[in-house]
């Protein structure tokens, strides 16, 4: 497994990092355990993780990833083998039991998040400390089209910058990164941390799949580049939809039929569907499975450091991984820019 820096850090992952959002509802501990020693074994080193995670999000279930791969860390003893990955929710009123619903990034509300997450992964630092979305207005998670009557009050990024900056002095995180930002946010946080000598984010983990492309075209890819901030891709099955398992048979067992539709409205988009059923047809008519195309699809992307893949099975994952030494002909690349030309974007 080949491994690259993650933007000007010191941190090298794993070009595959295992996504654990299952971890603690869909995967319990001894699950969870050996998707990590599978992963590992592969030579995987990179695990991401979130204080708001599994998902769905619940006040009954809230931390536990964390802490089940806390107690992986206590039973392995692995800790230097791994480079940890976790993120503080950003504000929303809605998931009131973390701190109250009050979880903006500033100082207090930041030091408490990585001491919490701390305490539950059993560790003594983190390696990469992520802001899950940020604390201004900006559409996320579906929602594609900016709104200004959204506006609320916002910390500054300086604010942030300083607060995760004393945590850095601290040793409780070594480096940071963004997750669900924008251009603007990327160029802002490194503006900022220029000028003020502050923490420099190394990373930004933005939707990126067959069906959602826009990081290619909304300048993040240029900015990303010409500030060497890394990306890593989440969601590149599109919660399933991408496996087709939910085109060939729409109860499919998955995400999509065991949470409310609410939760991920835009998987549900009958473009999606149609997308997905493009890509299968694709994929099967060179002999590969719709997986293993979207997966070494993603992996070939130049300007993606790592792919996050989760499963809620060992024969998920391990063809989730076994699909990075698959490499598309230039062929099947066409095609699959085809139907995106056909069809672009039913999913961001």
């Amino acid at each position: 497994m080949d491994k690259v820096p993650l933007g000007q850090s010191d941190l090298q992952v794993s070009r595959i990092c295992l996504g654990t959002m299952t971890f603690g509802q869909q995967n319990f501990e001894a699950e969870a355990h050996a998707q990590i020693d599978f992963a590992l074994e592969r030579g995987i080193n990179f695990l991401d993780t979130a204080e708001l995670y599994p998902v769905m999000p619940s006040p009954a279930t809230q931390g536990d990833t964390e802490r089940i791969i806390g107690t992986w860390l206590k039973k392995s003893g692995r800790r230097a083998n791994v480079v940890i990955a976790t993120k503080a929710a950003g504000p929303n009123p809605n998931i009131h039991w973390i701190r109250g619903g009050r979880h903006n990034h500033d100082a207090a509300n930041l030091r408490a998040a990585v001491e919490a997450s701390l305490k539950r992964l059993q560790t003594d630092y983190i390696d990469l400390y992520q802001l899950h979305w940020p604390s201004r207005n900006l559409p996320v998670f579906g929602a594609n089209a900016f709104d200004p009557v959204r506006e609320r009050p916002a910390v500054a990024v300086e604010e942030t910058l300083a607060a995760l900056g004393k945590l850095v002095d601290e040793g409780k995180i070594r480096h940071i990164g963004l997750s669900n930002e924008s251009s603007w946010g990327v160029c802002e946080f490194v503006k900022q941390a220029e000028r003020h000598g502050l923490p420099r984010i190394a990373s930004v983990q933005n939707l990126y799949n067959l069906t959602a492309r826009a990081f290619e075209t909304s300048l993040l890819d240029e900015t990303c580049y010409r500030e060497n901030v890394s990306l890593l891709a989440y969601s590149p099955l599109a919660f399933g939809q991408l496996t087709a398992k939910y085109y060939d048979n729409p109860k499919a067992h998955g995400r999509l039929t065991i949470f409310p539709p609410t939760w991920s409205p835009r998987y549900l988009r009958p473009a999606v569907l149609e997308a997905a059923g493009e890509y299968a047809k694709l994929a099967r008519a060179n002999g590969m499975t719709p997986t293993q195309l979207a997966l070494a699809w993603c992996y070939s992307r130049w300007f993606v450091a790592s792919t996050l893949v989760g499963a809620t099975t060992l024969a998920q994952l391990k063809e989730n991984i076994d699909a990075y030494t698959m490499r598309l002909a230039p062929d099947i690349a066409a095609a699959v820019d085809a139907i995106h030309a056909r069809i672009t974007n039913p999913g961001q």
